[in-house]
């Protein structure tokens, strides 16, 4: 009895493997891709230290700009 539940348990997730691993339909979801990508621009400025920071160092790096003033 627990054979044939493993069986059918097995082949159950074999058929729906398809379903699970498949890419999502962007195109249903109305999500447009973004292309092409735009290199961002040259961009110096100073850490909290006063040194020259170049985006240009930081390539192949995730990098995060939070712009912000009081006014």
């Amino acid at each position: 009895m627990k054979t044939h539940l493993l069986a059918v348990g097995l082949l159950a997730l074999l058929l729906a493997a398809p379903i699970v691993w498949a890419e999502p339909d962007f195109a249903s979801m109305g999500v447009v891709p973004y292309e092409p990508p735009k290199p961002a621009p040259a961009l110096t400025l100073p850490d909290l230290q006063g040194k020259t920071v170049r985006l240009t160092d930081l390539k192949g790096k995730v990098v995060l700009i939070f712009f912000w003033a009081t006014w």
